[in-house]
This record gives structure tokens, sequence and C-alpha cells, in this order.
């Protein structure tokens, strides 16, 4: 069994804005990282071997919290919304009704020259298959398109209505997985908990 924590980049200019950013390759705003770099994350959770999405938003975000060297994989990059990139929900809520893509297909909702939160998923399995299986814990800084993909596939949810759960996407996301499966075992986890992480990576004995 592995333990996945899944973290979210920190806000990016564009996120003050509720812009979609999608792929775009947008840096974090200056504010969010002068906070994290504030923030002193324990040492066992820097050992663990962390992953990260290609954008510079996720990238930067790992540095700043100390990790400094992060494998990066495709797999874990933001949902492509396609035409729809660099727009606002409302504008983008227009278009849908515009095109007839009906916004309750949740899972299934695809973007024009985009990808669906289905389409994510099953990208995040083909990167969770990927994992080694020596591996107790692991850390991704990812996106929430993909954090949203891994709460559909740990829970059943389809995304046709709001995720019953309050998620505090400032924090990370604790996901156990194991023969093909993935749990979710515990929503808005604390840096200084570090007793969510197995013995081994704990400094326990």
């Amino acid at each position: 069994m592995t333990r996945v924590f899944l973290l979210r980049h920190a806000p990016t200019a564009w996120n003050g804005i509720h812009r979609f950013q999608g792929r775009s390759d947008i840096p974090l705003a200056s504010t969010s990282a002068a906070e994290l770099r504030r923030q002193r994350i324990p040492s066992p959770w820097i050992a663990l071997k962390w992953y990260s999405s290609p954008l510079i938003r996720c990238v930067q975000t790992a540095q700043l919290l100390g990790k400094h060297v992060v494998t990066g994989s495709e797999d874990l990059i933001e949902m492509n919304w396609g035409e729809f990139e660099g727009m606002k929900l409302e504008q983008i809520n227009e278009q849908i009704i515009q095109l007839g893509l009906h916004p309750d297909r949740g899972l299934d909702l695809t973007p024009p020259g985009g990808e669906s939160p289905r389409m994510v998923r099953e990208r995040l399995e083909t990167w969770l298959n990927r994992l080694p299986g020596e591996q107790e814990a692991v850390v991704a800084v990812t996106h929430k398109g993909v954090i949203r993909a891994a709460l559909s596939l740990a829970t059943g949810w389809d995304m046709m209505s709001a995720f019953p759960r309050t998620v505090d996407w400032r924090l990370p996301h604790c996901f156990e997985w194991q023969d093909g499966s993935l749990r979710l075992f515990r929503l808005n986890c604390r840096w200084r908990d570090t007793s969510l992480l197995p013995r081994s990576d704990n400094g326990g004995t």
C-alpha cells in the first residue's frame, strides 16, 4: 500500500481573478511565493519522494516548500480546457450553453479541443500504476482538476454536483493506493501531522 499525498499548487495571478488556466504555464503570484517561503515543512515530509506536474506553478510550489528536486510527470498536469483556456466561469457557462455541451454531463463534460474529467482520471490512474511498489508514501504537487479526478476515482463521485465534503485546497489530501484501487484516507491534512506517514518514513522503528 502506498500513501499518496496530493497537494494543489499555490495561487497564481489567474487564480486570483478566477481565470481558468489549465495548461497555460502561469507562475505563482508574488504573494504566494512569499507565503510558501515562510512555511516550515517537517523533515519527514521533505525526505519523501516528491512528484510534480511539469507546469511552473507546481514546480515552484514544491521548491519553495523545501523540496528542490522533484520528479516531473505529464500525467499530473492540469486538465486541458481547450478553447475555454483563459476564460472565467461565467464565460465558460455561457459557452457550454451556446455549444450544447450540457453541464450535467459531469465526468464527461469535454471542452472543445480539451479533455474531460474522466480523461484526467484515466491518466492519473496511469501515474498511480507507475509508482514503485516499495514507496510507502509520496507527495505529488498537482492541480485542482487532478485532485478532483482523484476524489472521483476514490469515492465514486460523478461530478454531477459539488463534492459532499469541504476541501481546503491549501492543504494536502491523503489517498491510499493498493492493488489497482484508490481510497480516500483523509482530506485536509496538516504538515505538522507526521503520524500520517508510514512508520519507516516517520522516524519510527
